[in-house]
């Protein structure tokens, strides 16, 4: 095996995280490999001189872009604030366009995907951003298919994350698939991340989703929801808990909260089912039957085709990364 090498392209006003957390799961992972697999990260922007991020830490590129001009193992591009709102410069743009054509795996932390859409790399192809950006992403990149819920996607070798942790995850789901899951739970242990998010998992809970307003027609059907999360629930018996007519009501609710009450509770109902996943030994059984999915089988699709994993393997993966190692017995006096 030869160096793995990893660029990272950054500019003013970049997000800090989306930058030093990929850069640490590398370094890290790096103590847990032999010299000659290990990574070699390299920053690279369109000079090599000081950058503010958008915390107005200094950053300083090792590389001009003229001067990377040779092949990478991982390209990302660093997000940042601006980004959904102004394009980047177009040395940066052109730049971005021809150097995944060098590189092994390439793609986005958080925002850096505006980035990856201007230089007309996300037509046609599966990603993801940060969720609060993610409608913004599909209107001005109506040919990509835009993911708003998941922590990272994979279409081949295009890689994309959501907000700047989510960047930590896609690091670590890379090492994984470079080095096996036990690398990347060791590098995760080390980094304390508490778990190791599969890339299927929701960028949210539904209870952030909530409409300002408490008292308004949207918020009470989301509370009854969540209070009744066993329940059937259908768009005529939403509408009749807050005095609408089913059409009325499947208007108003996306309008206040951008999704349908479908969606939301289907939402509700995964959201519910993780948490009693990551909490106990609960039977599957029982999770699907108070989560409402019915049946095993069900849940069992819905967590397949929502989060890329199975009630079971969620849980599996939650423990594997989650549970602290045991402490031995301190020694008596």
């Amino acid at each position: 095996m030869t160096i793995r090498t990893v660029a990272i392209a950054i500019h003013d006003g970049v997000q800090a995280l989306d930058v030093a957390g990929p850069v640490d799961v590398f370094h890290e992972a790096n103590g847990y490999l032999p010299k000659a697999d290990q990574y070699q990260t390299v920053l690279v922007a369109a000079e090599r001189r000081p950058l503010r991020a958008s915390n107005r830490m200094q950053m300083l590129a090792d590389l001009a872009f003229e001067e990377a001009s040779g092949e990478f193992d991982i390209l990302l591009v660093a997000g940042g604030p601006d980004l959904p709102d102004t394009a980047p410069e177009p040395r940066f743009i052109e730049w971005i366009r021809t150097a995944p054509r060098r590189a092994g795996v390439y793609g986005s932390i958080c925002t850096g995907a505006f980035a990856l859409g201007h230089a007309g790399l996300i037509d046609q192809r599966r990603v993801t951003t940060h969720w609060q950006n993610a409608a913004k992403l599909a209107t001005r990149f109506p040919q990509a298919q835009v993911d708003p819920d998941a922590i990272y996607v994979c279409d081949d070798r295009l890689v994309t994350s959501a907000g700047v942790t989510a960047g930590i995850d896609l690091a670590l789901a890379l090492v994984g698939q470079n080095h096996g899951p036990q690398v990347a739970g060791m590098v995760a242990k080390r980094l304390v991340v508490v778990a190791q998010r599969q890339g299927g998992q929701s960028q949210f809970s539904p209870y952030l989703t909530a409409p300002a307003d408490a008292g308004s027609p949207g918020a009470r059907i989301q509370a009854h929801v969540m209070a009744h999360i066993g329940q059937r629930h259908t768009l005529e018996s939403l509408a009749a808990e807050v005095g609408m007519s089913p059409r009325n009501l499947a208007r108003y609710f996306v309008r206040e909260t951008g999704i349908t009450p479908y969606e939301f509770v289907q939402r509700a109902r995964i959201d519910a089912a993780r948490m009693m996943l990551e909490a106990g030994d609960r039977p599957l059984k029982t999770i699907a039957y108070d989560c409402g999915f019915g049946t095993v089988d069900r849940m069992r699709i819905v967590f397949s085709e929502r989060l890329g994993v199975t009630p079971a393997q969620y849980r599996a993966s939650f423990r594997q990364h989650a549970a602290p190692p045991a402490m031995a017995p301190r020694a008596r006096p």
